[in-house]
């Protein structure tokens, strides 16, 4: 079976990932099975910009292919952020009910008809010899202006996809898989992994 690390903190991520690349043959490590190494911090302008430069990181440290992915939501009547500062977004890193709350608090004027948003995910695949690889994803849909389910995190409880009535939080692990930016980049991520076996 190919090994592949993920180069996340973020629980939720590994869960998902691993989820997804299962049933690809692939087995995916995390940071916490490997001896840990410096990272760089997310200071890159773009989605693919922050997932090439922590592939690379852990690519360089570990010997390992590596699949790193960065992600967020876009909000139309934020001119598109949060963006690559959906993590932060209240100015502390992964204070997902604070950045939750303050999006929501920005939108609080904003009519149901002008509250599209969309997650976007860039996955880079970067290779021990230098060979590297940055996919896309996104899911659009719009925000609800109160939380609604307990499966997923960050801005789930607020996303409701285009052609749904429920939250990205109130899906299944299996539909949101299906339907996600980050499941749409893994998927397109995938035949570039199976060629490592």
């Amino acid at each position: 079976m190919t090994k592949v690390l993920l180069a996340t903190r973020n629980a939720g991520k590994l869960v998902e990932l691993r989820r997804l690349l299962d049933s690809a043959g692939i087995e995916v490590l995390g940071l916490a099975d490997v001896p840990e190494f410096p990272e760089a911090p997310e200071t890159g302008a773009t989605f693919a910009e922050n997932a090439l430069a922590k592939a690379r990181d852990a690519a360089a440290a570990t010997g390992l292919p590596a699949v790193a992915d960065d992600s967020g939501i876009a909000v139309d009547a934020l001119n598109g952020m949060p963006g690559v500062l959906s993590a932060r977004w209240c100015g502390r890193h992964g204070a997902d009910l604070e950045n939750l709350q303050l999006v929501l608090g920005q939108l609080q004027d904003v009519p149901d008809e002008r509250r599209g948003a969309r997650f976007v995910c860039a996955a880079a695949l970067v290779l021990p010899d230098g060979t590297e690889t940055v996919v896309h994803g996104e899911w659009p849909g719009r925000l609800v202006r109160a939380p609604r389910g307990t499966n997923g995190f960050g801005y789930d409880p607020i996303f409701v996809p285009d052609g749904e009535e429920r939250t990205s939080a109130e899906l299944s692990p299996e539909e949101k898989d299906a339907a996600s930016h980050r499941g749409r980049a893994m998927r397109a991520l995938v035949p570039h992994l199976r060629a490592l076996a």
